[in-house]
Formats: C-alpha cells, sequence, structure tokens
C-alpha cells in the first residue's frame, strides 16, 4: 500500500512537471528590434513576438478573472540598471467561446505582438545589454486548461553613445501595428480615417493657435499691419485670398524647417538665423518700406506678367512675404514641439513630418493673417486722400524699425542694438512730423502729424537712453566642461541656460526673470552656467546630445552629483516666480 502511495505521488508530480514543460513550449517569444542601435538618453519602441502553438489560446492580459478560474497572461521585466521599461502595449484579443464555459472569454491565439517602450539612460555606457524577461500564461484547448506555464526569454541591446547614428529597423512591421503608435508614423493608406490622428491634427493647430501668445511672436504683428495696410491692390475678396497666401507661406517655412530640425537633429531656428539670413530678411523689410515711401513700386518681370494672371504679383509678393517673416517665427515654435521633433526624427517619415509642421504652422498663423486682412481693410476707410499717403509712409517706418530690430542680435553688446532702435523712432518722428508735406494744407492734420511726430521723438529718446538704467542679473559662466566638473566636485548643482542672440524669448528671459531679485539671489548658491548657441561650435554638439536640447530656450538643472533632474527642465519662456520655485527645489534636492 505503501509503495503505491509513493507511485501515485511520483506519477502525480512528474505529470504536472510534464505538463508544465509542455505548457511552456506551447507559447514562444521572440524580439524584434526597431533599429540597429539605441542611443543613450532615449526611449525607443520594441515588439515581443509571441507565438503560440495552434489548437491553442492565452488569456488575455490583465487582472485574473474569478468568474472563469483562467490565468492571465503577465509580462515581468528583469532589465539591467541601464535600461527601463516606460510602457507595455498588447493587441486587442479576440473573444472564444469554450463548452465548459458560460461566458465568452477574450484570448489571444496564433501570432500576436507586444509593443513595449524601453527607455536608455543618458549615462550608459556603449555595449550590449540583456534585456531579460519572463511571459506568465495559461494555455487552453477547446476541451481543457493545462497548468500555468512561464517563458522566459532575454532580448540584447546594442547601446551608443548620445547622438550615434541609427539605422531603422522592422519599419512596415512597427507602422502596421492598428491603434498603436510606435517612434515611428506612416501618412500612407488609412492616414485620414484615422481618428486618432485627426485628433491629433486638431491639438497641433490648438497649439499653433496658443504659439500667438509667446513672445517672439511679436515682431510679426506690426509687420503684419504695415504690409497688409499698405497694399495698393483692391477688389471685393482678394483680401481674403492675400490673408491666405500670407499663411500659406508662413506655414510653408515653419514646415520645412521644423522637418530639417527633427531629420538632423538641428537646433530649431538655428539654421535661419545665421547673420546671412537675418541680413537678408532685414532688406526685404527695407525694400518694402521704400515702396511705402514712394521710391519704387514693386513689380515681377513683365514677361511673367504676361503668364499670369494680372493679379498674381500682389498674391505672388503676400506668399514671398509670408515665406520670409516664417524665418522671424521660427524660434517660437521650438518650446512648443521638443516631442514632436524626437518623434518625427525617429519616425524617419518626411510626410508625416511636414504635415504635423504644417497643420501646426496653420494655426499659429490663422490669427496673423486675420489681422492682416483687417489691416487691408484701412485703405477702403472713407475719406481717402492725403492722409492716406501719410499713413503709408508711417507703416513703412515701422518696416524699417522691424528692419532694424532684425539685425539686433548682429550687433556687439546690447547697447548699440538700444540706440538704433530708437534712433529709428526718432528719425520716423522728424521725417512724419515735419519734413513729410502730405496734407500741409490742412491746419487740423498738420497738428495731428506734429503731435504724432513729438510722441515718436520722445519714445526713441527715452528708449535710447533707457539702457543705463538695467538692473543687475544672474552672473553666468561661459560653459566649459571644466565648470561642470568643478562645480561637481565641490557638490553645487548647476543650472544650464541654452540660448542664443537671435532667440527672442531668450532675450525676454535675460531682461525679465534673470534680472528678478529672487532669482538672483538664489542664483548665487548655483552654478550658473551659459551655452551659448548664437554661432554653431564643434563642442557643443556632444552637450546638446547629451541633455536632449532641440530648441532655446532651454534651462536644464543639474543636481550636486552632476546628473540632470529631468522634472525641473525648462524649455520655453517662465516668469520669474515659476523658475524661483525650480531653483529652490533644485537647492533642496
Amino acid at each position: 500500500m505503501r509503495h503505491s502511495l509513493y507511485v501515485f505521488i511520483l506519477f502525480f508530480f512528474a505529470s504536472l512537471l510534464v505538463g508544465t514543460a509542455f505548457a511552456v513550449s506551447t507559447v514562444q517569444v521572440k524580439g524584434i528590434h526597431s533599429q540597429d542601435v539605441y542611443p543613450a538618453g532615449g526611449s525607443y519602441p520594441l515588439l515581443l513576438e509571441l507565438y503560440v502553438q495552434e489548437g491553442y489560446a492565452i488569456h488575455e492580459a490583465g487582472s485574473e478573472h474569478a468568474d472563469t478560474g483562467m490565468i492571465p497572461t503577465r509580462l515581468s521585466f528583469q532589465p539591467p540598471s541601464q535600461v527601463e521599461i516606460q510602457e507595455i502595449r498588447w493587441p486587442e484579443p479576440e473573444t472564444v467561446t469554450f463548452p465548459y464555459l458560460d461566458e465568452p472569454v477574450r484570448l489571444f491565439r496564433g501570432t500576436i505582438l507586444v509593443w513595449i517602450l524601453v527607455s536608455v539612460d543618458e549615462e550608459a555606457p556603449p555595449g550590449t545589454v540583456s534585456l531579460q524577461g519572463t511571459l506568465s500564461f495559461q494555455a487552453c484547448t477547446q476541451e481543457a486548461c493545462l497548468p500555468p506555464g512561464r517563458t522566459a526569454f532575454e532580448i540584447p541591446l546594442e547601446t551608443a553613445p548620445p547622438g550615434a547614428p541609427v539605422s531603422t529597423l522592422n519599419a512596415a512591421l512597427f507602422q502596421a501595428l492598428p491603434g498603436q503608435e510606435t517612434g515611428g508614423g506612416s501618412i500612407p493608406g488609412a492616414l485620414f480615417c484615422n481618428a486618432g490622428f485627426c485628433l491629433t491634427l486638431i491639438g497641433l493647430f490648438l497649439g499653433g493657435l496658443a504659439l500667438n501668445l509667446t513672445p517672439c511672436i511679436y515682431p510679426l504683428i506690426p509687420i503684419t499691419v504695415s504690409y497688409f495696410g499698405g497694399r495698393e491692390d483692391k477688389g471685393r475678396g482678394r483680401t481674403l485670398i492675400h490673408g491666405g497666401f500670407y499663411m500659406g507661406g508662413l506655414a510653408l517655412t515653419n514646415s520645412l524647417l521644423g522637418l530639417f530640425a527633427a531629420l538632423s537633429g538641428g537646433l530649431l531656428g538655428a539654421a535661419l538665423q545665421s547673420p546671412w539670413v537675418l541680413g537678408a530678411v532685414a532688406i526685404v523689410l527695407l525694400a518694402l518700406a521704400l515702396s511705402f515711401f514712394g521710391v519704387w513700386e514693386i513689380r515681377i518681370p513683365a514677361g511673367l506678367n504676361r503668364i499670369a494672371a494680372r493679379h498674381y504679383s500682389g498674391y505672388f509678393g503676400t506668399f514671398f512675404m509670408g515665406l520670409t517673416l516664417g524665418v522671424v517665427a521660427a524660434p517660437c515654435l521650438g518650446p512648443f514641439i521638443l516631442g514632436l521633433l524626437a518623434y518625427v526624427g525617429q519616425s524617419g517619415d518626411p510626410l508625416l513630418g511636414f504635415v504635423y509642421f504644417f497643420v501646426l504652422s496653420l494655426g499659429m498663423g490663422l490669427p496673423l493673417a486675420c489681422l492682416g486682412v483687417f489691416s487691408g481693410a484701412l485703405k477702403r476707410l472713407p475719406g481717402s486722400g492725403d492722409w492716406m499717403v501719410w499713413v503709408r509712409g508711417l507703416l513703412g517706418w515701422v518696416l524699417v524699425g522691424m528692419a532694424a530690430y532684425m539685425i539686433r542680435p548682429l550687433l556687439p553688446g546690447g547697447l548699440p542694438a538700444t540706440i538704433l532702435l530708437g534712433a529709428v523712432a526718432v528719425a520716423a518722428g522728424v521725417h512724419l512730423g515735419w519734413l513729410d508735406r502730405t496734407g500741409a494744407t490742412n491746419p487740423r492734420f498738420r497738428r495731428f502729424r506734429r503731435a504724432v511726430g513729438v510722441v515718436l521723438i520722445g519714445v526713441g529718446a527715452v528708449y535710447a537712453f533707457s539702457a543705463g538704467g538695467e538692473r543687475a542679473g544672474v552672473v553666468w559662466k561661459p560653459y566649459t566642461p571644466a565648470v561642470l566638473a568643478q562645480a561637481k566636485d565641490q557638490g553645487r548643482p548647476a543650472m544650464l541656460d541654452f540660448s542664443a542672440a537671435w532667440c527672442v524669448p531668450c532675450r525676454e528671459m535675460e531682461e525679465k526673470v534673470f534680472t528678478d531679485p529672487e532669482v538672483v539671489t538664489l542664483s548665487r548658491e548655483i552654478e550658473t552656467v551659459k551655452v551659448d548657441l548664437t554661432r554653431h561650435r564643434p563642442e557643443h554638439k556632444a552637450l546638446l546630445d547629451r541633455y536632449r536640447i532641440r530648441g532655446v530656450p532651454t534651462l536644464v538643472f543639474v543636481d550636486r552629483n552632476g546628473k540632470a533632474v529631468p522634472g525641473l527642465r525648462v524649455e520655453a519662456f517662465v516668469p520669474a516666480d515659476e523658475l524661483a520655485s525650480r531653483m529652490e527645489r533644485l537647492l533642496a534636492e
């Protein structure tokens, strides 16, 4: 009897082990890579291919269902210290009815693809790391269920330095996943009937509208008013068409620039904010100003005029104006779409990136186009005559002022730029108030002209002499690797300010935020380091890759151990109280 009991126990456990081993063999796991290497400091998609043996099914992922008693499928990972699993997305299971169950159950059968997002630490050294995991499941047939099983798997990951070149792998497989956003995107096929895609476009458009509240949009407002207010062409409905061409030109420039920045990894706005480009924009504005002064009238060549429609030159000029002013608006896009830049850059899909940036730019340009349409209606105000000629001169001076504003980053120091803008205002006051003889026979209008001239001269004089009263601000150290190394050795936190002279929000931060008394006081306990990106330097590339800088202004906070604190990072203009709060949190860590 005792021998029979031993035989039964031995047979029971042997059957259990055999059943478990067979359950394991019913599901096989294989890793699928999205690229050949994974640079440090980024997040990347991977696929797990689960093959369930024919005739079997495994339960859906999630919590255990007491009514069926089936064990849910689970994934667990033991990633190395340099890798983190950020997200797991399962495909939609199918609903199956078993004879021995009263209710249908949701199962996986055949080959299924599980999407996971892995993050590689920015300090991860280059080399091969092993991502180890375990799949827990219970396999069933139409007649019975096997004991719960476990399948261990291992996926080798080849890490690389930040910014290292990568080659896309299995792109078609990743893009074909229904309802899952991976690191890439695809336009062909069912793009425009995808509700998620449409919602994304709506969000980007609304985000573009919100960009009109940023400081770097301000220069576009007077230029837009001046251009549309000084146009000569007439006709019902044409002003609306001009607004559309203006917005299209603005969006096209920003789309091409943003796409170039995303796919090349360059700073948004830097490519088109070089001294040569700023000078070209200033020349265009001066040429338009001279046409407003009546020095000449800009026309396209007669040959092109005969080929095109009669009013084509006006529309082309408006479109060209939008293209030109896209350069001015370029820095505005940076803070809003840093994540979008990374997304497009990883996708390698130029068409998707262009559509995203174009919709974003349309949202940004719509209020400006509406403003331009309203400004163009000035010429239809009653009583047009000599006073409208004077108004065109006023708008011309606005364009001259904006040309001076464009070249301000090219001047050494802040004082010459301030004097230049003040001198433009004084010159405009003298010309509009006394030298311009328009409406000289009308005493009332003559008094109005001189009053405007006095105001402009006063404003220009005050502005030119205002530079001497600037408040003391944060004292910055130019970036060198030794500065950060020394701060780490001394146990001091650091604040890195990535900025450029061509960045309007950066100048706003310098003038309004970094001069705040509380910010200045806190900065004395922090190593404040300035990284000037006005001119591209070879040593900047490694730093930009290390901290993943996609636009300016960007403030990176480094703790006492020399590691960046992601939660404190600033990627747009912030008020002084918010910056002071982040600095206090940095000091408290």
